[in-house]
């Protein structure tokens, strides 16, 4: 390309953003909400099993995993929402639009995979939040553990329910009730790290310097499924709808502007929502590593996680874990079920009751319980599934928002599609040195 091209170029998108209408005060935090929704799949249940036995285990090793991981997560969110801000339809409607019929369905039925195993990870996540608040007193009075879980599990099934029910008094109410379950995670995990008193400069040396080892890949990887996830991929690009369409009706006459405004206001979300939920996930690493593994305590469980930190840092530490997976199940539960939900209705081009969904989508947590699986287990498995349903969200992703005739001038430019396409490389790649691994392969 020429300077002159260049400079041309330079000088429009300079040209668009000038041109764009004065922020009004309190305009930002309107825009603010889809990007803190899509933010709790990152700091769900799974998040909490793969972060407490990669810090369990290898102490404050992996966190290089999440700043990598987070900065894809921007980018990736960031994509998504602007895919959605700029054609008015979600994901999944678009892949219905520009790809074939047997395409789709192969999607769906992968994108339905992810959904299932997401929705298994945070609906464990929740039961096992109340079980471990509400669990002691339910059995010194006599009630087996299996009971008071699957108690524990119809409660959150109850709960889910009414927290989706906010949608019914409007989609900002169900928002900001999501943001507040957020900064109570955050809330929580501040107590945590105040209690266990971690080695910072441990902690900076293993987000800046990258190390892994074949004990820890498959941990790695599931942390990278945990933090990057497939199904808020779908969503977010069906968050921004409402204020999309609100905009543009406001604003008939200026589109272009209102989708521009909208794209720079939602870059704002995206960065906020998705460092927040960075942090929030290395203070878990941190917590399970300046306990657990510099104490040497090798914990096999969540509910053991629980019990070990009590006579470690106290009742209060204790509690606060608890409340963060009851508060990070709730959340991301209601959030996966609003994705499956956008991933159905996309695909198959049909209506589908959100609250149906939340109904069959309990049935393999449910099973889980009664047949007294590890949960633990059961969560870690169920985010390596979803590291490898990555690329089938990704894939369509960044070949929509490349296409010009899909995207108009809202494309991607060639550095952002060299990211993107660096970012399917990366999930690839340690998708396949886990198989690799798997079958026998040292390295």
């Amino acid at each position: 390309m020429s300077s002159s091209t260049s400079t041309s170029a330079s000088n429009v998108w300079s040209l668009k953003f000038k041109t764009l209408p004065a922020f009004r005060s309190g305009e930002l935090w309107y825009y603010f909400g889809p990007a803190f929704v899509a933010s709790v799949a990152y700091i769900d249940p799974g998040n909490f099993a793969t972060n407490i036995e990669g810090g369990t285990r290898f102490g404050y090793s992996l966190l290089w995993v999440l700043l990598w991981s987070n900065a894809m997560a921007i980018l990736i969110q960031y994509l998504s929402a602007k895919l959605g801000i700029a054609t008015g339809l979600t994901l999944p409607q678009n892949c219905r639009a520009n790809f074939s019929r047997g395409m789709n369905l192969f999607l769906w039925v992968t994108a339905e995979l992810a959904a299932l195993a997401t929705d298994l990870a945070e609906f464990l996540g929740a039961a096992l939040g109340f079980y471990l608040l509400a669990g002691p007193a339910m059995l010194a009075h006599g009630l087996e553990k299996s009971t008071v879980l699957m108690l524990a599990a119809l409660a959150t099934a109850v709960l889910v329910f009414l927290i989706l029910a906010l949608e019914l008094y409007g989609f900002r109410k169900l928002e900001v009730g999501i943001m507040i379950f957020v900064f109570g995670i955050a809330a929580c995990y501040a107590i945590e790290i105040f209690l266990a008193k971690p080695n910072w400069a441990q902690v900076g040396y293993h987000i800046l310097v990258p190390q892994i080892s074949s004990a820890s890949i498959y941990i790695a990887v599931g942390m990278l499924g945990a933090t990057v996830m497939p199904h808020v991929v779908y969503l977010h690009s069906a968050l921004v709808q409402d204020r999309a369409r609100k905009a543009l009706e406001g604003c008939p006459t200026s589109q272009r502007l209102q989708r521009l405004k909208h794209l720079q206001f939602e870059i704002i979300d995206v960065f906020a929502a998705m460092n927040g939920a960075w942090l929030i996930n290395t203070a878990m690493i941190v917590m399970a590593a300046a306990v657990f593994f510099t104490h040497g305590q090798h914990v096999a469980s969540i509910e053991e996680a629980h019990q070990t930190l009590a006579p470690l840092l106290g009742g209060v530490s204790a509690m606060a874990f608890a409340l963060a997976l009851l508060l990070s199940g709730l959340s991301s539960s209601t959030v996966g079920t609003m994705a499956g939900q956008v991933i159905i209705e996309g695909f198959l081009n049909i209506r589908f009751s959100v609250f149906l969904r939340r109904l069959i989508t309990m049935i393999p947590a449910l099973i889980v319980i009664a047949i007294k699986l590890d949960p633990l287990k059961i969560l870690v498995l169920s985010q390596v599934g979803l590291s490898f349903a990555l690329p089938f969200a990704l894939v369509p992703l960044i070949v929509l928002t490349r296409r010009t005739k899909v995207m108009g001038e809202l494309a991607n430019g060639r550095s952002t599609n060299m990211l993107a396409y660096a970012t399917v490389t990366v999930i690839v790649g340690l998708n396949l040195l886990l198989i690799y691994q798997s079958l026998g392969g040292k390295f």
